[in-house]
């Protein structure tokens, strides 16, 4: 076999950053995830509106004839899963109005955004991961549920963790009960490094991106359900003055990000968008990264360390975003890749233009593509 099968090329939209390039720009996207409605509203007896911040005809109009839109329902720190997952009468509600929703906004499908289920998630301070063992198991029921309600034709998708320490429900027992619900799963391949860690990495570094593939496959996601995925924005990251940084970089001690006790951010890390203004008080240090910042070819990912303001700076350029097609996406086999997202690099278009250069390169197969260790030399058409 010296092809693949035309990859799956997905875009999420966001409430925060809804812009739309031109359509010849968007011309190979395959699916939409608008982003996000609240899981509470399908816990309700009869809900009978869908508050969003757009809706489904309207993002439609923007992408091309086929382009599957869906309602990506969840995100970070929404909390209605749990509640939806508790019981077998809960989860058949829950799918019952997931169903409805589908049929009133003519969505063509759902993505399942629980983070995350079994525990780490933003309440893990105030809610330990032994009380949400059981989730668990009633994870894979709830998505049973859902594709009952839905049927074979809707798309169903789940946005999954790409650390292992947040894999709790992804085991080589219930990835086998969930795949079999799912059309496949978004590894969410970014937010690698994040307050929780005590040293620098890549946040969506090639070398922790293929672990978290690896721990999918290992447990029995079939590669073709794996999409990888991309980061559309940039974190930054804190370190210690005193933590000897030149003689460890890239790996370096940070200051302490969050609150031990509470789990609240200390202020010491964050993250925007290409689109976003810069915050007045990192834009000296962050037009220092775009000017000197390197690619780490060990492990795999963009990076700059700050040593005047001690500040680590971690992102994907569009050459970094190519040189994950053949050491990831082929070599893996994957059915796909999406972004979080697409308005969020509205500035220019520069790393949509890569993504979808890299998803010309997923067409062609990994027979016709330079070996992993020529990826330096590939480029993008910026004519796209």
């Amino acid at each position: 076999m010296t092809t693949l099968v035309k990859a799956r090329y997905i875009m999420y939209l966001t409430g925060q950053h809804n812009d739309v390039p031109e359509p010849a720009l968007v011309s190979q996207i395959t699916h939409v995830a608008i982003a996000f409605m609240q899981s509470s509203t399908f816990n309700q007896a009869n809900p009978s509106t869908w508050p969003f911040f757009t809706t489904v005809e309207e993002v439609r109009s923007k992408f091309a004839k086929g382009t599957s839109i869906m309602v990506a329902i969840g995100g970070w720190g929404d909390t209605g899963f749990s509640k939806a997952a508790e019981t077998e009468t809960s989860r058949k509600l829950f799918a019952k109005n997931v169903k409805a929703m589908v049929d009133s906004t003519g969505a063509d499908g759902v993505d399942i955004d629980w983070e995350y289920p079994g525990g780490n998630g933003e309440d893990y301070k105030q809610i330990p991961n032994s009380d949400k063992e059981w989730e668990i198991t009633a994870y894979p029921l709830l998505l049973e549920e859902i594709r009952a309600a839905l049927g074979a034709s809707k798309v169903i998708s789940a946005a999954v963790p790409g650390l292992r320490r947040d894999m709790l429900a992804f085991t080589n027992a219930t990835v086998p009960l969930i795949s079999r619900s799912v059309d496949f799963l978004n590894i969410m391949t970014y937010d690698l490094m994040n307050r929780r860690d005590s040293v620098t990495k890549h946040h969506t570094g090639v070398k922790l991106s293929l672990d978290a593939i690896n721990a999918y496959l290992e447990n029995g996601l079939a590669p073709e359900k794996s999409n990888l995925g991309f980061a559309f924005y940039v974190k930054w990251f804190k370190t210690d003055p005193n933590g000897n940084c030149p003689a460890n970089i890239p790996v370096c001690k940070t200051v302490l990000m969050e609150d031990p006790e509470t789990g609240a951010d200390l202020g010491q890390a964050g993250a925007f968008s290409w689109i976003d203004k810069v915050p007045v008080q990192l834009e000296h240090s962050f037009n220092r990264a775009l000017e000197k910042g390197i690619y780490d070819k060990q492990q795999g990912g963009h990076y700059y360390w700050d040593a005047t303001e001690h500040i680590w700076w971690t992102w994907d350029t569009p050459d970094a975003i190519l040189k994950k097609f053949p050491l990831i996406v082929l070599q893996k086999r994957l059915g796909g890749v999406f972004a979080w997202g697409l308005g969020e690099d509205s500035r220019d278009w520069s790393h949509l233009k890569a993504l979808t250069a890299g998803v010309e390169m997923h067409h062609l197969g990994p027979d016709k593509v330079d070996k992993p260790e020529a990826t330096s030399a590939l480029t993008y058409k910026d004519e796209l």
